[in-house]
Protein backbone atom coordinates (compact mmCIF):
# COMPACT_ATOMS: atom_id res chain seq x y z
CA UNK A 1 0.00 0.00 0.00
CA UNK A 2 1.25 3.49 -0.79
CA UNK A 3 2.18 5.93 1.94
CA UNK A 4 -0.15 8.85 2.59
CA UNK A 5 1.15 12.41 2.66
CA UNK A 6 -0.84 15.61 2.98
CA UNK A 7 0.06 18.88 1.29
CA UNK A 8 -1.63 21.96 2.70
CA UNK A 9 -1.20 25.71 3.02
CA UNK A 10 -2.54 27.20 6.25
CA UNK A 11 -2.86 30.78 7.47
CA UNK A 12 -2.88 31.76 11.08
CA UNK A 13 0.24 30.72 12.89
CA UNK A 14 2.09 27.63 13.99
CA UNK A 15 1.23 24.22 12.47
CA UNK A 16 0.23 22.75 15.84
CA UNK A 17 -2.82 25.04 16.00
CA UNK A 18 -4.49 24.36 12.64
CA UNK A 19 -5.85 27.41 10.84
CA UNK A 20 -7.54 28.76 7.71
CA UNK A 21 -7.17 26.74 4.50
CA UNK A 22 -9.91 28.32 2.42
CA UNK A 23 -12.48 31.05 1.96
CA UNK A 24 -15.42 30.84 -0.42
CA UNK A 25 -14.00 27.86 -2.30
CA UNK A 26 -10.58 29.43 -2.90
CA UNK A 27 -7.38 30.10 -0.99
CA UNK A 28 -7.33 33.65 0.45
CA UNK A 29 -3.70 34.25 -0.60
CA UNK A 30 -1.45 34.00 -3.62
CA UNK A 31 2.08 32.73 -3.01
CA UNK A 32 3.90 31.80 -6.24
CA UNK A 33 6.61 29.97 -4.28
CA UNK A 34 3.95 27.77 -2.67
CA UNK A 35 2.43 26.92 -6.06
CA UNK A 36 5.87 26.00 -7.39
CA UNK A 37 6.49 23.76 -4.35
CA UNK A 38 3.06 22.16 -4.72
CA UNK A 39 3.86 21.28 -8.33
CA UNK A 40 7.27 19.84 -7.44
CA UNK A 41 5.90 17.72 -4.57
CA UNK A 42 2.91 16.33 -6.48
CA UNK A 43 4.42 15.78 -9.94
CA UNK A 44 4.17 12.17 -11.04
CA UNK A 45 2.07 11.17 -8.02
CA UNK A 46 -1.61 10.47 -7.61
CA UNK A 47 -3.46 13.30 -5.89
CA UNK A 48 -6.48 12.52 -3.75
CA UNK A 49 -8.98 15.31 -3.27
CA UNK A 50 -12.61 16.04 -2.63
CA UNK A 51 -14.98 17.11 -5.38
CA UNK A 52 -14.99 20.78 -4.37
CA UNK A 53 -11.19 20.85 -4.41
CA UNK A 54 -11.16 19.27 -7.87
CA UNK A 55 -13.68 21.84 -9.11
CA UNK A 56 -11.57 24.68 -7.70
CA UNK A 57 -8.55 23.67 -9.81
CA UNK A 58 -7.86 25.68 -12.98
CA UNK A 59 -8.15 22.40 -14.91
CA UNK A 60 -6.37 19.06 -14.91
CA UNK A 61 -2.85 19.43 -13.54
CA UNK A 62 -0.43 17.78 -15.98
CA UNK A 63 1.67 14.82 -14.86
CA UNK A 64 -0.57 13.80 -11.96
CA UNK A 65 -3.52 11.48 -11.44
CA UNK A 66 -6.66 13.14 -10.11
CA UNK A 67 -8.50 10.79 -7.73
CA UNK A 68 -11.68 12.45 -6.48
CA UNK A 69 -13.42 11.25 -3.35
CA UNK A 70 -17.13 12.09 -3.53
CA UNK A 71 -20.40 10.89 -2.01
CA UNK A 72 -22.24 11.73 -5.26
CA UNK A 73 -22.39 8.44 -7.19
CA UNK A 74 -23.41 10.28 -10.39
CA UNK A 75 -20.55 12.81 -10.35
CA UNK A 76 -17.86 12.46 -12.96
CA UNK A 77 -15.42 14.72 -14.77
CA UNK A 78 -13.07 14.12 -17.65
CA UNK A 79 -9.63 13.18 -16.37
CA UNK A 80 -10.85 12.39 -12.84
CA UNK A 81 -11.07 8.93 -11.31
CA UNK A 82 -13.87 8.80 -8.76
CA UNK A 83 -13.98 6.83 -5.53
CA UNK A 84 -16.33 6.75 -2.55
CA UNK A 85 -13.89 6.05 0.29
CA UNK A 86 -10.30 6.77 1.25
CA UNK A 87 -9.61 3.02 1.18
CA UNK A 88 -10.76 2.94 -2.46
CA UNK A 89 -8.52 5.94 -3.24
CA UNK A 90 -5.47 4.26 -1.71
CA UNK A 91 -6.19 0.98 -3.52
CA UNK A 92 -6.68 2.77 -6.84
CA UNK A 93 -3.48 4.79 -6.40
CA UNK A 94 -1.48 1.63 -5.69
CA UNK A 95 -3.05 -0.40 -8.50
CA UNK A 96 -1.72 1.62 -11.38
CA UNK A 97 -5.19 1.61 -12.94
CA UNK A 98 -5.70 4.38 -15.43
CA UNK A 99 -2.93 5.85 -17.52
CA UNK A 100 -0.13 5.78 -14.95
CA UNK A 101 1.65 3.13 -12.92
CA UNK A 102 0.90 2.59 -9.25
CA UNK A 103 2.68 4.88 -6.83
CA UNK A 104 4.41 4.33 -3.51
CA UNK A 105 2.94 7.61 -2.18
CA UNK A 106 -0.32 9.46 -2.61
CA UNK A 107 -0.65 13.18 -2.02
CA UNK A 108 -3.86 14.29 -0.31
CA UNK A 109 -4.52 17.88 -1.41
CA UNK A 110 -7.80 18.73 0.30
CA UNK A 111 -10.29 19.87 1.33
CA UNK A 112 -10.91 19.89 5.03
CA UNK A 113 -13.09 16.75 5.15
CA UNK A 114 -10.58 14.78 3.09
CA UNK A 115 -7.70 15.98 5.29
CA UNK A 116 -9.65 14.83 8.37
CA UNK A 117 -10.20 11.38 6.80
CA UNK A 118 -6.55 11.03 5.75
CA UNK A 119 -4.81 12.37 8.89
CA UNK A 120 -4.97 9.06 10.82
CA UNK A 121 -3.14 7.29 7.95
CA UNK A 122 -0.63 10.01 7.07
CA UNK A 123 3.04 9.80 8.00
CA UNK A 124 4.11 13.09 6.38
CA UNK A 125 2.62 16.55 5.91
CA UNK A 126 4.08 19.20 3.65
CA UNK A 127 2.73 22.30 5.38
CA UNK A 128 3.02 25.87 4.16
CA UNK A 129 2.69 27.98 7.29
CA UNK A 130 1.43 31.43 6.26
CA UNK A 131 2.21 34.04 8.89
CA UNK A 132 -0.95 36.11 8.54
CA UNK A 133 -4.35 36.17 10.16
CA UNK A 134 -6.73 35.76 7.24
CA UNK A 135 -10.47 35.25 7.24
CA UNK A 136 -11.81 32.00 5.98
CA UNK A 137 -14.57 29.45 6.23
CA UNK A 138 -12.55 26.24 5.91
CA UNK A 139 -10.06 25.11 8.55
CA UNK A 140 -7.31 22.56 8.98
CA UNK A 141 -7.71 20.72 12.26
CA UNK A 142 -4.93 21.04 14.84
CA UNK A 143 -2.43 18.21 14.85
CA UNK A 144 -1.79 15.96 17.81
CA UNK A 145 1.52 15.50 19.63
CA UNK A 146 2.59 12.59 17.41
CA UNK A 147 3.78 15.03 14.72
CA UNK A 148 7.27 16.53 14.72
CA UNK A 149 9.08 18.98 12.50
CA UNK A 150 11.65 17.39 10.21
CA UNK A 151 12.45 20.52 8.19
CA UNK A 152 11.62 24.24 8.07
CA UNK A 153 12.46 26.80 5.42
CA UNK A 154 11.49 30.38 6.35
CA UNK A 155 10.61 33.07 3.81
CA UNK A 156 10.27 36.76 4.75
CA UNK A 157 7.35 38.98 3.78
CA UNK A 158 7.81 40.47 0.33
CA UNK A 159 5.83 43.26 -1.31
CA UNK A 160 2.26 42.66 -0.13
CA UNK A 161 2.81 38.94 0.46
CA UNK A 162 3.04 37.69 4.07
CA UNK A 163 5.98 35.84 5.52
CA UNK A 164 5.64 32.07 5.34
CA UNK A 165 7.53 28.86 6.02
CA UNK A 166 7.67 25.51 4.29
CA UNK A 167 7.47 22.89 7.03
CA UNK A 168 7.83 19.13 6.68
CA UNK A 169 6.12 17.22 9.46
CA UNK A 170 6.59 13.51 10.07
CA UNK A 171 5.42 10.80 12.45
CA UNK A 172 5.63 7.08 12.88
CA UNK A 173 2.41 5.10 12.85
Amino acid sequence: MPGVALIVAVAGGHWSHGGVIGAGGTMPWHLPADLKRFKALTMGKPMVMGRKTFESLPGLLPGRRHIVLTRDSDWQAEGAETVRTLDEAVALASSGAGSEAGSDEIMVIGGAEIFALALPRATRIEWTEIHAELRGDTYMPPLDASWREAAREAHPAEDKRPAFAFVTLVRDL
